[in-house]
């Protein structure tokens, strides 16, 4: 990379100015925010204001397991009872690929359809703002990414998050999978944002304690991320800070105890305060090496931001340390009046135990040694280009990063033990 060979000080002021500047621009960039509907049931309320609108066919974005354990049928029952007919895509795989992204354009057209219902994880929510801008305007879904590419606006759409992590009820962008290419493509838009969203808890309970975990700590990543970031502004923190404490206070109850309502429901809204704020702030390291992952070995978004986040934190953490410690009063850690060096340990310490407590591995089984200076290389190129980081790396030393993670060479190694620090990179 051509900028492993200029001066570290020049490097890291440049992309500093240039990532300054876009912060300054995007921070007036109107972005619209959904009504939320909370509470056990709000998704078959959604369906009765859906069907109120007027929309005369609406296309549910899902999954097949969503659809066999007949979770939508309080949606569609209420949007039937408006006088809205349904119809339903539930292809919808994790890191949803082109293809069958393109299957749900042709279905969606096919039907007419003239609303989309994401109802699902953020592969059924991306999806289905993919299918949305590109029904609208019909061109190669590569030809959509990026930013404001679309000439004319999506499709209305409406979420139902059925985990608690990505966020992306609120957000802006859509992620789909190229197979092709290994890596993945992004649409970002606000017309993009579904214009309603509805937070029921009573479809979280049934999710499994891995699943509960890793979309978790996504959460928790777009949180701290957006917090610690160039870009964040007194909203975004807000945001961010009581996204931090409601993940701290309930993500370890959901994971042993799945039923509770309760805690479903607090982490719900995490997760939508946590989107929030990084929609605003966007986030760093630890999803520029996460989107790699994802690209390169189908890793599943959450769990690789889950794998890096205390890698990254512990690399981040001497330009951070004020903003750490601020974290670990709000995550109860500890209280304002003790040293910032000794609370952003702390914090940085409890992102170990949570990992721990939720068997986040130490590893990522799949990474080999041969593929991690390329992965390293569009690391930096993404988070460079694109993301306010609050302390710059090289490729080296996103290299020795990544490299953490690689998995020992010996067997019977005990991968969700609880690891060692990360090291520290200089």
């Amino acid at each position: 990379m051509i900028l492993d060979f200029i001066p570290s000080a020049t490097r890291e002021a440049g992309l500093e100015a240039l990532m300054k500047g876009a912060g300054k621009f995007t921070r007036y960039i109107p972005i619209p925010q959904p009504t939320l509907l909370v509470g056990a049931g709000s998704s078959q309320r959604l369906g009765e204001v859906v069907a109120g609108f007027g929309h005369s066919k609406v296309l549910i974005v899902t999954d097949s397991v969503i659809s066999k354990l007949g979770l939508l049928k309080g949606l569609q029952d209420a949007l039937q009872e408006g006088g809205a007919k349904s119809v339903v895509f539930d292809e919808i795989t994790p890191d949803a690929p082109i293809p069958l992204v393109e299957r749900g354009i042709a279905f969606c057209r096919d039907h007419d359809c003239d609303a989309i219902v994401a109802f699902g994880g953020g592969s059924s929510m991306d999806s289905a703002k993919a299918i949305a801008m590109a029904f609208a305007n019909p061109k190669p879904l590569r030809q959509l990414a990026g930013y404001f590419k679309g000439r004319r606006s999506p499709l209305p759409i409406y979420a139902v998050p059925t985990t608690a992590g990505t966020g992306s009820e609120v957000t802006v962008a859509a992620v789909v999978s190229d197979p092709s290419k290994h890596d993945k493509i992004v649409i970002i838009d606000p017309r993009l944002v579904p214009k309603m969203a509805a937070l029921d808890p009573a479809l979280m309970t049934g999710l499994p304690p891995h699943i509960t975990a890793a979309t978790g700590i996504d959460a928790l990543t777009h949180a701290i991320e957006s917090y610690v970031g160039n870009w964040a502004t007194p909203y975004t923190d807000g945001m961010a800070l009581a996204a931090v404490g409601l993940i701290f206070g309930n993500l370890r109850t959901c994971y042993t105890d799945g039923k509770n309502i309760a805690a479903r429901e607090k982490m719900a809204l995490a997760s939508t305060y946590a989107g929030l704020a990084f929609t605003r702030a966007n986030v760093g390291y630890v999803h520029a090496i996460a989107h790699q992952f994802g690209g390169k070995y189908h890793t599943p978004h959450g769990l690789a931001n889950a794998i890096m986040l205390p890698h990254v934190m512990r690399y981040s953490a001497p330009s951070i340390t004020k903003r750490l410690a601020q974290l670990a009063v709000r995550a109860k850690l500890g209280k304002a009046s003790e040293r910032d060096d000794a609370l952003a340990d702390k914090f940085l310490d409890a992102i170990d135990d949570l990992n721990r407590d939720l068997g986040i591995p130490l590893y990522l089984d799949k990474l080999q040694e041969a593929d991690i200076p390329a992965l390293a290389k569009a690391a930096c190129h993404e988070a460079h280009t694109g993301y306010p980081v609050p302390r710059y790396m090289t490729q080296k030393q996103c290299e020795q990063l990544i490299r953490q993670v690689l998995p020992p060479k010996h067997d019977a190694v005990d991968v969700t033990a609880k690891s060692q620090p990360p090291k520290k990179l200089p």
